[in-house]
């Protein structure tokens, strides 16, 4: 089996279909595979791989206009900005607008560093960049999106565009709300307030950003409007680490003090930090919503069950590089992690009008890169998964890992288009 170029590592193989009611085991098993870190780093940082597709469609920056007036800035006081590729034919008033993802700081320290890369400053940012995966203008690469209008915000505000704050010391500006508000103004400006169909989704930390804009986004639109929410390897867990601290909920807790989050946030989940994590908030969305993230996310390994903070002896090195080399506890621990990814959207998958595509790889985004998206290789369901494709999706969710006939893009765009031609 061809690797794919990303962290794929298939530990515990299970794939399961859930469509609203009862998780059902399909087939359990182990492989592994090697990964390059250099190529995960690369992936997780949001920019497409250069082998994603042959010669992508190359779209320009366009900064947002009037937003300095609006206080909507990037941490660095510049202007922030979004591409955006023209619809045409039956997509040209359905509109696909993609969060960029690029992790948060939590600190003025990491802030303030942020500044001088295009996470934080439009002054970094590329002018231009490829469009693949669900953003690919081609229709042998993305067939249910292609001709839609596809927009790709930027991300430069460190706190997924929930941020609203200053520090007046080091000239920081956590804006991100303020740019989300006006992204949504200038796109509606742009042909947006005319869409009959509308499909907010993300990637990273961006597909947090979906989860938590998701019913303001259906807010922009009249009630007759289509519109529904896409998550990519946006469901970050509060989980224990492998040292029985919680990293990842440190770590958004500096996120949400230090940018002025909390007023951004649902009320609903208990204290603010519990509020930035997905888990709290999916039951209590009324827009319908896809979850697309792999069990064994290889972000939140790295940097949130495994980091170095919590295995200052390493143990966990070669581990996290190539799954051969996990101890049968180690194993185990991971499992673990994905057993209690699983539970999380338990009472999520029961309603109808949500569904989730959750694998068992080591990946982190797979809809904006094409070899996951669509692909030869793409991560997919076995064949006799495929024969009884049509009673799953009419009543559940796919979890899964790898086959050779449904991709992620089949099962997001089934459900999906699924949700725009019955909704």
């Amino acid at each position: 089996m061809k690797l794919l170029n990303l962290w794929v590592l298939i530990l515990g193989f299970v794939s399961f279909v859930v469509f609203s009611k009862n998780w059902v085991l399909v087939e359990a098993g182990f492989e592994g595979f090697k990964f390059a870190q250099e190529e995960a780093i690369f992936h997780v940082d949001g920019v497409p791989s250069t082998s994603d597709s042959s010669d992508p469609k190359m779209v320009d920056l366009t900064l947002i206009q009037g937003a300095t007036d609006k206080g909507a800035v990037c941490l660095d006081g510049t202007v922030p900005g979004y591409h955006l590729d023209r619809g045409f034919g039956s997509g040209a008033n359905s509109w696909l607008i993609q969060l960029e993802g690029g992790g948060w700081c939590n600190t003025i320290r990491n802030c303030v560093y942020r500044q001088t890369t295009r996470r934080g400053s439009s002054k970094f940012m590329e002018k231009k960049i490829p469009f693949t995966g669900i953003l690919s203008n081609k229709a042998e690469q993305n067939p249910d999106f292609f001709n839609w209008n596809r927009v790709k915000l930027r991300y430069c505000d460190g706190a997924s565009f929930t941020g609203d704050s200053q520090n007046e010391a080091k000239q920081l500006y956590f804006r991100g709300q303020r740019i989300w508000l006006a992204g949504m103004e200038e796109l509606m400006s742009k042909g947006m307030s005319n869409a009959d169909k509308a499909l907010l989704s993300g990637c990273s930390a961006g597909g947090l950003a979906s989860i938590l804009h998701c019913d303001e986004f259906r807010g922009i639109f009249p009630s007759t409007i289509k519109v529904k929410c896409l998550s990519d390897a946006g469901f970050f867990l509060d989980a224990l680490d492998v040292s029985g601290g919680r990293t990842l909920r440190d770590m958004f807790g500096g996120v949400v003090s230090l940018q002025g989050v909390e007023k951004n946030l649902p009320q609903k989940c208990g204290d603010p930090t519990s509020c930035f994590f997905p888990q709290n908030l999916i039951n209590n969305i009324s827009t319908p919503l896809f979850l697309v993230n792999a069990a064994y996310d290889a972000w939140q390994i790295q940097a949130s069950l495994a980091p170095s903070s919590a295995d200052p002896q390493g143990l966990w090195h070669q581990c996290k590089l190539n799954n051969a080399n996990c101890s049968d506890s180690q194993i185990q621990f991971l499992q673990g992690f994905r057993h209690q990814m699983l539970n999380a959207v338990d009472q999520f998958s029961r309603k109808k009008k949500n569904g989730l595509f959750i694998n068992s790889c080591f990946a982190h985004c797979q809809t904006e890169r094409q070899d996951t998206w669509f692909a030869d290789d793409s991560p997919l369901i076995k064949n006799r998964v495929s024969m009884v494709l049509h009673d799953l999706l009419e009543t559940g969710t796919l979890i899964g890992c790898e086959s050779r006939r449904l991709t992620v893009h089949t099962l997001v765009t089934k459900h999906v288009i699924t949700w725009f031609s019955s909704n």
